[in-house]
């Protein structure tokens, strides 16, 4: 084994001992990961269910209890009472008890029955955007879809025989994620942001707590050299990453049943790389903050905002200024998600990821070698001034074994 595999090796070793021995530090990288994946999970969703609901009906007949009827059997709005006027739907949306109110106007079962329009209402809190937008989409779908069946009634009771008049019936099939589920577009994401989160802020603070307790220019007084000493850093977060990674993956796939349809070799081929970026960042992050504190916030407003904001792991980077699509390009996250969702959702493979895998490479490369320049001339700084302390030491060391064999004898500047 060569000397400098065994001095990384040391490197290493001692900083796994430093890890293991403190229990808060494992729990913070083996333990939150999991618990941040599954409260980030259930928290967020974008699937909009049981949309409550309230209905005004002021032409009680039969036409407008079924319309009404046809809301509360569609899943997508749930009937939480009615109201005998317009004060109270704006009481029902003043109090959040709706945000759908759906109004059957005066003369609805007279028209239907004429084949002509029946008026209704459909008036929605615009308070949640999401909501409101998905809600309207549907009254408008579901309006449309009524409004087909009751003409094609009106047309066979009049004997117009509409069963032989041709009609489009759209199939419409989603791909990848059949159920919409938002869950199986956000984990994916998820998992790489926390990932991200957990590397980046622990590695950030390795180098500057070398420096505040002094040990850092002690490292390289020995024939440790900077690259050595950045790789045998990030060897420890790097085994770690991998763990958090396998037990994340595990429970996106058991707990919330995503699916994994691709080649797997290329989602672990995109995390390594992934780690590395993640790590290089904490390390430039470490090598230029000067205290921890200024490196821990960093380290969070580095990880975390850039990567669920321009990650694409809860937005889609086409819906974001341009501007900003430009600034995502200088985060890891936003290849990885590429890679996750590829192989997770589409079962994507090399081909496809190649691009994704290549930016990762090419990150990885340029951040570690501005990690290991930034620490070189830090470090730098600091070395000459320790050497004279240490050379100032010695003399005064040999000053004082000297005069003690003398007897305390000597004139008064030989005395220490």
């Amino acid at each position: 084994m060569s000397g400098a595999v065994t001095r990384v090796l040391a490197v290493a070793r001692k900083e796994f001992i430093h890890i293991s021995r403190d229990w808060r530090m494992i729990v913070a990288v083996l333990i939150l990961p999991l618990m941040q994946l599954l409260l980030f999970a259930c928290a967020i969703s974008f699937d909009v269910r049981n949309v409550p609901s309230v209905t005004l009906d002021l032409d009680k007949t039969v036409a407008s209890r079924d319309y009404i009827d046809a809301y509360a059997k569609s899943g997508f709005f749930q009937a939480r009472g009615t109201v005998s006027n317009y004060a109270g739907i704006d009481r029902a949306f003043e109090a959040g008890q709706a945000r759908v109110a759906i109004v059957v106007q005066r003369g609805f079962g007279a028209a239907i029955a004429a084949g002509h329009a029946g008026q209704v209402s459909v008036l929605i809190d615009g308070s949640e955007p999401n909501s409101a937008q998905l809600g309207q989409t549907y009254a408008v779908a579901l309006n449309q879809t009524l409004g087909r069946r009751a003409l094609a009634a009106w047309a066979d009771a009049q004997g117009l025989g509409t069963v032989k008049v041709g009609r489009l019936e759209p199939r419409i099939r989603a791909w990848y994620n059949p159920e919409r589920r938002s869950a199986d577009f956000l984990i994916p994401g998820l998992m790489i942001v926390i990932i991200m989160i957990v590397t980046v802020q622990q590695t950030s603070v390795t180098l500057v707590k070398e420096r505040e307790n002094g040990t850092l220019e002690q490292l390289l007084e020995s024939p440790l050299t900077h690259s050595e000493l950045i790789v045998g850093k990030v060897l420890p977060w790097a085994a770690l990453g991998v763990f958090d990674t396998i037990a994340i993956t595990a429970v996106a796939m058991l707990v919330f049943g995503i699916p994994l349809r691709g080649d797997i070799t290329v989602l672990a081929v995109g995390i390594a790389l992934f780690i590395v970026c993640a790590l290089s960042l904490g390390l430039v992050i470490s090598a230029t903050m000067p205290s921890l504190e200024s490196a821990n916030v960093t380290a969070l407003l580095v990880s975390f905002l850039p990567g669920f904001m321009l990650s694409g792991m809860a937005f889609r980077l086409e819906s974001v200024p341009v501007p900003l699509q430009v600034v995502s390009y200088l985060f890891p996250a936003r290849y990885m998600v590429e890679i996750a969702r590829g192989v997770f959702l589409r079962g994507a493979s090399w081909g496809l990821l190649l691009p994704q895998i290549g930016a990762l490479t090419l990150y990885a490369l340029v951040a570690l070698g501005i990690a290991t320049t930034l620490n070189r001339g830090r470090t730098g700084e600091r070395t000459v001034p320790l050497q004279l302390v240490l050379a100032a030491r010695r003399r005064l060391t040999e000053r004082v074994r000297a005069h003690v064999r003398a007897g305390g004898r000597g004139s008064a500047g030989d005395r220490p």
